[in-house]
């Protein structure tokens, strides 16, 4: 265990503001104060100024992790860039996902929907065949393959940057084949221990998400000493065991996981706390698009009447650097990061005298 170093005291633009200020992994968020978290729990507010004078080799290490440029994506076609967040359009071909389940179980339906996606924004789609959602239990691999090929293929052909949300490496790998571009795995590669091989063998970048348990006994009473903390050295030993198998790490997309083994009270504490996770190095993911929490915090509401407060969670990630964000709604997400956006822009426009 090491003092782990979380961005905090963002500001609007870096001018006037030489040496006091960093950069978020080269993206749009620079920051003028950091949170220390120590191995014994305890926190300390520095200054960004002559903050590396405190640093360990691991510290310094995380530091130019933080503060690093992500490189882009290529997806096939398409080059998504990471200094600016991308959207990643959510396409469930399941009978029982917790939002949209039966939506698109249609393979043609599904790849029309897809389109629609890109069309509004989406930088990446992805396609699950498989409910990860509470309670929810595992698909034979087979009947996955059935329902994610036929949108994959379609949806690869016509151009598009094509995720396979899976934790099977036979799933990932007929995907793979029928011309996916990334593997989005909710178990980060433990679910099936020939996941490693089939990602490092094909070149494929991966997301790794956080979790505690499987779908169906993950919300059973979740605890964590320090949420932040364990998810962050959970995270760093998956990208360790990934670089152990062969992958590069620039390959590799971490996600803290909302919802997947957590309270609300620790989704609201890794989202307040996501620019910790820019120090491992790696683009970040969020999908909190209609989850529970929402409805938690707002009288009950069902999933499909969590619009408003999926799109705040979405500007939330944005603020903290969070490169990919994962939603059902990409029109409205879209257009919420694009004002989002151009109120960043006009911040780090120089004021002229």
């Amino acid at each position: 265990m090491r003092t782990l170093i979380r961005p905090t005291g963002f500001v609007d633009s870096p001018f006037g503001h030489d040496g006091k200020v960093a950069r978020l992994a080269g993206g749009l968020m620079w920051f003028a104060q950091c949170e220390l978290i120590h191995p014994d729990g305890t926190r300390e507010l520095m200054p960004v100024d002559g903050i590396e004078d405190c640093f360990d080799d691991a510290m310094a290490a995380d530091w130019r992790r933080l503060t690093s440029a992500r490189a882009p994506l290529q997806l096939g076609e398409r080059t998504i860039r990471l200094d600016q967040p991308q959207v990643m359009g959510i396409l469930n071909v399941t009978p029982d996902s917790f939002s949209d389940g039966g939506t698109y179980a249609d393979s043609n339906e599904a790849a029309f929907a897809g389109a629609d996606m890109t069309t509004a924004g989406a930088a990446i789609l992805d396609i699950g065949g498989e409910s990860t959602r509470p309670g929810a239990k595992s698909v034979w691999e087979g009947d996955e393959i059935e329902r994610v090929l036929p949108v994959v293929q379609r949806l690869a052909a016509g151009g598009n940057a094509v995720s396979i949300d899976t934790r099977k490496a036979a799933v990932a790998e007929a995907a793979l084949g029928a011309g996916a571009h990334l593997v989005n795995d909710v178990s980060a590669m433990t679910y099936d221990e020939r996941m490693a091989e089939v990602v490092a063998t094909s070149g494929a970048p991966v997301i790794l998400m956080h979790h505690r348990g499987d779908p169906q006994t993950m919300q059973d009473d979740p605890r964590y000493a320090d949420v932040l903390a364990e998810v962050f050295h959970w995270l760093e030993e998956r990208i360790a065991a990934a670089v152990a198998a062969g992958i590069a790490r620039d390959r590799m997309i971490v996600d803290p996981g909302i919802g997947f083994g957590k309270t609300v009270a620790h989704n609201l504490a890794l989202l307040n706390g996501l620019a910790l996770f820019h120090g491992l190095g790696c683009p970040i993911v969020l999908g909190a698009s209609r989850k529970r929490m929402i409805g938690a915090l707002a009288n009950e509401a069902p999933a499909n009447q969590r619009l408003a407060g999926s799109i705040a969670l979405a500007v939330k990630a944005a603020e903290q650097g969070a490169q990919i964000i994962r939603v059902h709604d990409v029109p409205e997400t879209v257009q919420a990061l694009k004002v989002w956006r151009g109120l960043r822009d006009q911040a780090l426009t120089p004021r002229l005298a």
